[in-house]
């Protein structure tokens, strides 16, 4: 029998239910009610800490056996709008429904968060202390830049994460469904963001007029159609090479010999053949840069042919020692050299997390000895995630930053898919399985390197 506290169930419908949408973030209403929880531990350090009393993270450190280096658990406590979509149940409510608890945040990530906090819960009541110190950080603001998340804790309180080497954090959306296998992701690299924008000029008119070829509009007709689906230039860095090799061993034929054809062809300038279109184009999007036209700006007025647009572009650079300057000039070779190109944001640039050869290191060697004792019909996989995470920040302090959240989830559901999207959810089991699965992480990691 588990009491709310260590239960993950209960404690993400609550976490569910405080609306926590950034923008605005209005994140202090879940931190104060984590307090809360963690006030019944008078051993634990807590710390809330923020810009002010809406957008607050907390820091708790719970003591351990001295056998390890500290370990952190980070995650947010912000989850993206659901306007616009069309829900079966309402987004915040944490219904528990056919075995399922409905809501948003429930992948993305407070279901990380109720997993993380109940197994450090669990240790406690069975009167065990985790293998070293665990600091837990609830962080804001992680949808909308981190800002008053974890670059404040980073930029104000680093103190708070002194000794530690490594840290557990979201899988950033990482996911593969081939085969009718079961991959757990063991996140070891992140694409990091280089958002631009572009700025198109030409004469403005009337709208009643044939706008002239140089117009703005003219312009922007070619520059979509130049970006719309772009695959720019491949460089296979050796995370995406080793997670390549460990899914083609994993699959069955004719799979395997697409993926290790997608390996071995490393000029490849079409889509991945062979494979699933969903899947092609994730394997594809960690082989290279990408770019992606996602906002457009203009006049509103109707009868103006516009002499000005803008259009943002969401960019994302691959790990290891490529800069912005590279990624432009990929982009110049598109566009050409006379289009205004401005940085928006510049993703914070980190080392992927593991990459001594030819082992990952002893700690992601604990992560997989853990998955593989809990579920060994399924396949550790080492992964590169297309999106970015506090991981991101984190890093920047000389942590290795994993992306570890384990969920025994049916093949062929759609669960990691979900975050963003209507209708999130996660199934009671798969809240049971990470929580057991970090518990015993907390009790038995190790590393003498990461």
């Amino acid at each position: 029998m588990t009491t709310p506290a260590t239960d993950p169930v209960p404690l993400l419908q609550e976490l569910i239910r405080i609306n926590t949408t950034n923008p605005p973030g209005d994140e202090g209403a879940c931190v104060a009610h984590i307090a809360e929880i963690l006030a019944q531990c008078p051993e634990v350090d807590v710390q809330v800490l923020g810009p002010d009393d809406n957008r607050t993270n907390l820091v708790a450190r719970f003591p351990g056996r001295g056998e390890a280096a500290p370990l952190l658990l980070h995650g947010h406590s912000d989850v993206v709008p659901v306007t616009g979509q069309d829900w079966l149940y309402p987004p915040f409510e944490g219904l528990l429904v056919n075995g399922e608890v409905w809501g948003r945040g429930a992948i993305d990530m407070k279901g990380g968060l109720a997993m993380m906090l109940s197994a450090l819960m669990r240790l406690r009541e069975a009167g065990e202390r985790p293998a070293g110190d665990v600091v837990l950080a609830v962080v804001a603001d992680e949808e909308n830049g981190s800002r008053v998340g974890a670059g404040y804790l980073m930029n104000n309180h680093p103190e708070l994460f002194d000794g530690i080497r490594c840290a557990i954090g979201e899988e950033g959306g990482a996911g593969i469904e081939l085969g009718g296998c079961r991959f757990h992701p063991v996140v070891v690299a992140e694409k990091r963001a280089c958002w631009l924008r572009i700025t198109l000029r030409g004469p403005s008119g009337h709208g009643s007029r044939l706008a002239p070829p140089d117009s703005a509009v003219a312009k922007l007709g070619r520059l979509l159609t130049v970006l719309s689906g772009v695959r720019l230039p491949r460089h296979q860095t050796d995370a995406a090479d080793r997670m390549l090799a460990a899914l083609a061993a994993a699959l069955p034929e004719p799979l395997d010999e697409a993926v290790r054809r997608l390996r071995a062809d490393r000029v490849r300038d079409n889509i991945p053949a062979g494979l699933p279109l969903e899947e092609a184009l994730y394997l594809d999007s960690v082989l290279r840069h990408t770019i992606n036209p996602t906002v457009v700006r203009t006049t509103e007025k109707i009868n103006v042919v516009p002499g000005e647009i803008s259009v943002d572009l969401d960019g994302r650079i691959l790990p290891g020692e490529f800069s912005v300057a590279d990624f432009t000039a990929e982009l110049r070779e598109l566009i050409g050299e006379d289009v205004q190109v401005d940085l928006l944001l510049e993703g914070s640039k980190v080392e992927p997390a593991a990459l001594a050869e030819p082992e990952f290191g002893d700690f992601y060697d604990c992560l997989v000895e853990i998955l593989t004792k809990a579920d060994p019909d399924a396949v550790p996989l080492p992964m590169i995630t297309p999106a970015s995470t506090d991981a991101r920040l984190f890093a920047q302090l000389g942590i290795r930053c994993y992306g570890w959240l384990p969920m025994k989830l049916p093949a062929g559901t759609d669960y990691r898919s979900l975050l963003h999207r209507a209708n999130e959810r996660i199934p009671v089991e798969a809240l049971e399985f990470g929580t057991q699965c970090l518990t015993e992480l907390l009790r038995t990691y190790r590393y003498t390197n990461c």
